[in-house]
């Protein structure tokens, strides 16, 4: 899952002899707020329609515009994971790909990002989500697969975060393969193992929007 299979094709990069009123076009047509400048193949940054707004001067050339999120981009061979990463620290909703040699490929939207990853986590599949909270020296993955492969239930995928009320201890994320958490719930905090929340899917996820609102709850965010 690299970033160059994410590219959207369909965002169209603006060059710096580009005036700010064609820009505004080309986001209305696209429907976005925000588009890449590039130069001579060169990533020069992003440019919103909040900054050409601001300008109020719709015949200026974007030369002399100020561009925001320069450092708003990944390499080519770089995962899914930190694109979101990247579009986090820098609260955008598009990152730049570029190859090892620093050339403009294109950009990935966090629209296109969020469901290839929702994809990988398995979080469109029918079953359940599990919280925990454990130090990080009693984290094995295995051990805990184990015990709940005794409840007739499988792992999907598991995500690890701080845990925001301890931060001494980790918390361990689980996408399960069964709806129902009662017995494996049980099982685990008969072993020691506190649960600090847990989500149960009666049906499976059937949209878009669906997956991607599991994907934030998965990710707790």
């Amino acid at each position: 899952m690299q970033a160059y299979e994410f590219i959207n094709n369909l965002i169209p990069p603006l060059k710096l002899t580009d005036q700010a009123k064609m820009a505004l076009a080309w986001m209305e047509e696209i429907r976005t707020d925000l588009l890449p400048v590039v130069d001579k193949g060169k990533f020069l940054g992003f440019l919103s329609d909040e900054i050409i707004f601001d300008l109020n001067d719709p015949e200026k050339f974007l030369e002399k515009i100020p561009l925001n999120n320069y450092n708003c981009w990944v390499y080519t061979d770089q995962h899914v994971y930190d694109i979101l990463k990247i579009s986090a620290e820098h609260h955008s909703n598009m990152v730049a790909v570029l190859d090892r040699e620093m050339t403009y490929l294109g950009v990935v939207t966090m629209e296109d990002a969020i469901s290839a990853f929702a994809d990988s986590l398995s979080i469109q599949s029918q079953g359940s989500v599990l919280v925990l909270s454990m130090n990080m020296s009693d984290y094995s993955l295995a051990e805990i697969a184990r015990l709940t492969e005794t409840e007739n239930t499988k792992i999907l995928s598991s995500f690890i975060s701080n845990d925001p009320l301890d931060d001494s201890k980790i918390k361990l994320t689980l996408k399960l393969d069964q709806p129902e958490l009662r017995y494996i719930k049980a099982t685990l905090e008969r072993f020691g193992y506190k649960i600090l929340d847990h989500y149960q899917e009666e049906a499976g996820i059937s949209s878009e929007e669906d997956r991607i609102g599991n994907l934030l709850r998965f990710l707790d965010i």
